[in-house]
């Protein structure tokens, strides 16, 4: 008896293909490169942080949900934070909400705040969640470029973006991939900019504590800022904890209220385990924040200098875990193809900074930064220094 047709379904298509993090890092595995492209460090933070959780965990405290709105005393450790470091005085118990990192709170926020029809601005190069998440919400996406070589905001750019349907802006200081930090003269404009228009401020400040060079202000701390500006930031790039995957959302309390309603069909909550030990990190880590500056502070130098050693001239970032360069002199005219040939043949593997901009307008077009590749120096002192050696063979790789 022939078998009985079976039902069809229907055809499913995954909405995106792997990131640029994770098929990089399949790359540098298939060809045992070192991995300077996805940026987490290969060295855990501090011991006794990492203890607080594991005895929360051991001891039966918090193995089952948390607050929705996150641990009281995280939520106060987070207002602590941002009076000692940037003078904001923030209600823990309405004006801060906890998140399942940094990119859970972002999300939250577009989807919250940003509706079909909508337009979300942002400075290009981005965080690639950026526009993933803008197209759910069926907002369009408008990009600004950061010129080369400072790679800072314009704001007559930024207003010249700026339409009747614009309502958030997606800020990002200190910036990932090029590692600038917005000068206060600047984002004061661009605050006055969005105020002028109504327009919402998103603020990604997670590189607030990896600054090398000048100094990080948040975007709510400029007059005329708290009113329009969500902070999000997390304890993943502060203290080494990545996979931890706890941040924060902060800001005025209709808003934080408004991420918090989209939160809670989200994650819910977010690992209740870590959360008490991030908070006594933000009470007691100043120290470690400290030291952990110097180093990537030293690591950034390395790394810029094997650079120049191998014919480059990199950006040198005054801030978070990476520099930029510009391959073009070497004849490299597209980034992606490049990396390829440089984790075979070099040995070393980066993430092409036109993964981070947006589609060419038209077939057959240049991405934008099409020649440009993101190098990560948040590694290890004995993984860097392999990482320069091998850097020098990247004039033979290219076929300089």
């Amino acid at each position: 008896m022939p078998a009985a047709p079976q039902p069809s379904r229907p055809r499913v298509t995954p909405l995106y293909p792997p990131n640029v993090f994770e098929k990089m890092t399949r790359l540098a595995a298939r060809h045992g490169a070192v991995n300077l492209g996805q940026g987490f460090p290969d060295t855990d933070g501090p011991r006794w942080i990492r203890a607080l959780a594991a005895e929360a965990i051991l001891e039966g405290h918090a193995n089952q949900y948390a607050s929705g709105r996150g641990d009281p005393a995280l939520r106060r450790a987070v207002a602590g934070h941002q009076r000692r470091h940037h003078g904001l005085e923030i209600d823990p118990d309405r004006e801060a909400l906890v998140t399942t990192g940094a990119t859970e709170g972002i999300a939250a926020a577009l989807l919250a705040l940003v509706q079909p029809g909508d337009e979300v601005v942002a400075f290009e190069p981005f965080y690639d969640s950026y526009a993933a998440i803008t197209a759910r919400t069926g907002a369009r996406f408008v990009t600004v470029p950061l010129p080369a070589p400072d790679f800072l905001p314009d704001p007559a750019a930024l207003e010249a973006a700026i339409t009747p349907r614009t309502r958030l802006l997606l800020l990002n200081t200190p910036h990932n991939p090029t590692g600038a930090v917005v000068p206060a003269g600047i984002l004061a404009r661009i605050v006055e900019v969005c105020a002028r228009h109504d327009v919402l401020i998103l603020s990604d400040e997670v590189y607030e504590h990896l600054v090398f060079d000048g100094a990080h202000r948040p975007a709510a701390s400029v007059p005329g800022g708290w009113d329009r500006t969500l902070t999000v930031s997390s304890a993943g790039k502060s203290f080494s904890l990545t996979g931890w995957k706890i941040g924060w959302v902060t800001g005025p309390a209709d808003l934080v209220d408004a991420v918090y309603s989209v939160k809670q069909f989200l994650t819910y909550s977010s690992g209740p385990a870590y959360q008490p030990a991030v908070a006594r990190a933000l009470e007691d880590g100043d120290g470690f924040l400290a030291g952990q500056r110097e180093a990537y502070r030293a690591a950034r130098d390395e790394l810029v200098a094997g650079l120049r050693r191998a014919g480059l001239d990199p950006v040198v970032p005054a801030a978070g875990y990476f520099t930029v360069t510009d391959l073009s002199p070497r004849g490299v005219r597209d980034a992606s193809a490049a990396a390829a040939v440089l984790a075979e043949r070099a040995g070393v593997v980066g993430i092409p900074v036109s993964a981070l901009c947006s589609p060419p307008a038209a077939p057959g077009e240049a991405p934008p930064l099409a020649s440009w590749m993101r190098w990560a120096f948040c590694k290890s002192p004995a993984v860097l220094a392999e990482a320069v050696d091998r850097l020098q063979r990247l004039p033979r790789a290219l076929g300089g």
